[in-house]
């Protein structure tokens, strides 16, 4: 597996944000979640800008594993400027002094956490957010960036293709499995708390579902589960009954759509970030099986043991429209290049 993202993600997403870097001039940054799914995107974008254009960047970034993931990305562990930090998120301290610029991308996803330890879950999520937002608030943070999750909206309706910002639904709270979703509902109001009383400015990023290099291939990302048995030569499988529907940003776009959040959106603004082109989950069985593998694939019609087995599929038209973004990356290239990264050879 390479130690890296694709230089060439790197080098088309900073061109086409070249207006916005040079806001980060000795920026002092603090982020958790820095070297997971997301967080690690977003680090290797803004260490080649700092490379490139030189912003005497001093970045703090959250780890539960710092040796670890100094072994796993030593270039970005050694960046100038880069500092790792050991604990978690509900009780770390980052040193003395301000930050410019916060982003909170700690929070752990697990699908295998939410079902076995639902409490866990919501009070990591919940807890870590309070403890973040309170350290930015005492090291006088300009901006804060919140990533949270198009879970927030709850199973979305069959009839709603795209779901929007100002969509009031909300998740099953008669289920355990809505814990993570509640959770990061809970923040979102602390947020927006917190904008009141101490006049932050907290935006919100709802995440919808992400395909790209480091995605994990073995966990409960469909995607990530069909790339492994494709580029392995197996069937395909699907376990349920395949009619969910899911969008896929790729992960530069997502990285690239975060930074520009953080240097341009409006003060305390909420957006949706994926992709508005809803494919369900059998079609992309068939779609990577095709692409990456020998084109078997199955489905085996099995209880979806899911949170949400319906839609899943965001409107990014006010993110669109604000901040002019869009994706760069269609599906069946998002599929090549995370298969490509992960050692396939087309």
């Amino acid at each position: 597996m390479a130690a890296t993202v694709p230089q060439s993600d790197l080098v088309q997403a900073f061109a086409r944000m070249a207006a916005d870097w040079p806001r980060l001039k000795r920026a002092r940054m603090l982020i958790t979640g820095g070297t997971g799914f997301v967080g690690r995107w977003l680090l290797e974008m803004l260490c080649h800008a700092d490379t490139a254009l030189g912003l005497d960047l001093r970045v703090t970034v959250l780890s539960r594993d710092p040796a670890g993931f100094a072994a796993r990305a030593p270039h970005l562990a050694g960046h100038p400027g880069l500092s790792l930090v050991d604990g978690d998120v509900r009780s770390f301290t980052a040193g003395t002094g301000d930050y410019t610029h916060v982003i909170h991308a700690a929070a752990d996803a697990s699908a295998a956490l939410n079902e076995a330890d639902p409490l866990a879950m919501f009070e990591t999520v919940v807890d870590g957010t309070r403890h973040v937002l309170q350290m930015a608030r005492k090291c006088r943070a300009n901006r804060v960036l919140m990533l949270s999750s198009g879970a927030v909206y709850g199973a979305q309706p069959w009839d709603m293709t795209h779901v929007a910002e100002d969509w009031t639904g909300g998740p099953d709270l008669s289920s355990h499995r809505s814990a993570y979703a509640e959770g990061k509902r809970a923040v979102e109001m602390l947020g927006a708390i917190y904008r009141q009383q101490h006049g932050m400015d907290v935006g919100i990023a709802r995440i919808f579902t992400v395909l790209g290099p480091l995605l994990p291939l073995d966990t409960h990302f469909a995607a990530g589960n069909f790339l492994r048995d494709a580029m392995a030569g197996k069937t395909v499988t699907v376990n349920g009954d395949g009619r969910a529907v899911r969008s896929y940003l790729y992960a530069a776009d997502l990285a690239e759509w975060l930074w520009a959040m953080l240097l341009r959106a409006p003060a305390n603004a909420t957006y949706n970030l994926g992709s508005e082109h809803g494919v369900s989950i059998a079609e992309l069985a068939e779609r990577t099986a095709r692409l990456i593998g020998t084109g078997r694939h199955e489905i085996l019609g099995k209880a979806d043991a899911g949170w949400n087995p319906g839609r899943y599929v965001p409107s990014t038209a006010k993110i669109r429209g604000e901040l002019g973004l869009s994706p760069s990356v269609d599906l069946d290239e998002a599929l090549r290049r995370t298969a490509a990264w992960n050692g396939w050879n087309a």
